[in-house]
């Protein structure tokens, strides 16, 4: 039975903001701090629940050097953007099962200003998932598991790890469609099967969706009508591969008012930029100046025309122009070479010639 009509307003539906974590994945989280700032302004101002900056990747196996801040996610840089986040939006970051070193890299919710841990897992790691959770929960946080590439899984290994997790102190589970790959139809089914353990054990369920089908949208509405209430987008869909959600396509569709999508509007306004490759940009320039060259040479032919004073003159008027001549026809330099020689006596008796026919 679906939950709610298109024009019903739910309150349990929670939007969670993941540009800057998945967005990342497209620049090496390479975003700068104003760029992260105006963003963090922008969805206070939108109404968005939750923002999620990034990873709490290990410093073990990824070097610092080599990636954006935001692939660490460090309690100072956080800070620096939002200082103590006085505002109704929670602070979200991801941890990966195998990648981050979770009972060293975390410290007490008391001492942070991070709200929210999503631990995310392929199905085989439910095990790891469900350690990382507890511990998670032990330090304060909100949690939720994100079992990614769900497409890849068996109904029973999809019933077997719902189980594990309805038994684990996690908040939120994620259905995430890693791949893109899902219909409405198929992500719906997926649904019905997550909220049913949902309801059995009292977890939220959540959906996270990609665009590879131009579908992000269409499954993740189809999947909040069922009764999923946790649910990703993304500024202009900017996220891994073809992208996710458009934020700004949630907040149009939402009835609640505490939503609003023009100071989104507005951001997107300021900060999108066409990135063009530097090899390409740098063919363009060469083409244009070709474009100019040409166009130079026409229009000084032109005016060499006009200038004449003579009728005669316009037989060859293009001899006057032998600096040009090896870019318009470089296999008549030779023959030009040498009637230039002669042009100026030519031009001598043409003007005399004039002159008599004049008087």
């Amino acid at each position: 039975m679906r939950k709610g009509n298109l024009m019903s307003v739910r309150h349990d539906i929670k939007l969670l903001d993941a540009t800057i974590r998945d967005g990342g994945l497209c620049n090496n989280f390479e975003f700068t701090d104003e760029f992260v700032r105006e963003l963090y302004k922008t969805n206070i101002k939108c109404g968005v629940d939750y923002m999620e900056f990034g990873y709490k990747a290990s410093k073990n196996l990824f070097n610092e050097e080599d990636h954006g801040k935001w692939k660490f996610c460090n309690e100072e840089d956080l800070r620096a953007i939002v200082g103590d986040n006085v505002s109704d939006m929670k602070i979200a970051v991801m941890a990966d099962v195998g990648r981050c070193d979770y009972k060293t890299d975390f410290i007490p919710k008391k001492d942070s200003v991070i709200d929210m841990i999503r631990v995310a897992c392929y199905i085989h790691q439910i095990p790891a998932a469900v350690e990382m959770i507890n511990y998670f929960n032990e330090l304060g946080y909100e949690t939720t598991c994100n079992i990614m590439a769900i497409s890849q899984a068996s109904f029973n290994q999809i019933d077997d790890a719902l189980e594990m997790l309805g038994e684990s102190k996690v908040d939120v589970i994620y259905l995430v469609d890693s791949y893109g790959s899902l219909f409405p139809e198929n992500a719906a089914e997926l649904a019905k099967k997550y909220l049913e353990y949902g309801e059995k054990y009292g977890k939220k369920i959540g959906f996270h969706g990609h665009n590879n089908q131009n579908l992000a949208f269409a499954n993740t509405i189809e999947t909040l009508s069922y009764g999923v209430s946790y649910v990703d987008a993304t500024a202009l869909a900017m996220g891994r591969g073809a992208g996710n959600c458009a934020m700004e396509l949630m907040l149009g569709f939402l009835k609640n008012p505490k939503y609003s999508i023009y100071s989104l509007l507005r951001f997107i306004e300021a900060n999108a930029k066409l990135e063009v490759d530097a090899e390409l940009l740098d063919e363009i320039k060469e083409m244009a100046q070709k474009e100019k060259d040409i166009a130079a040479i026409k229009e000084s032919l032109e005016k060499k025309k006009k200038d004449m004073k003579s009728p005669m003159r316009k037989v060859h008027y293009c001899i006057c122009d032998f600096d040009h001549l090896e870019a318009v026809d470089p296999g008549a330099k030779g023959y030009d070479e040498k009637l230039n020689n002669g042009i100026p006596k030519i031009l001598e008796l043409v003007d005399s010639y004039h002159c008599s026919t004049e008087q």
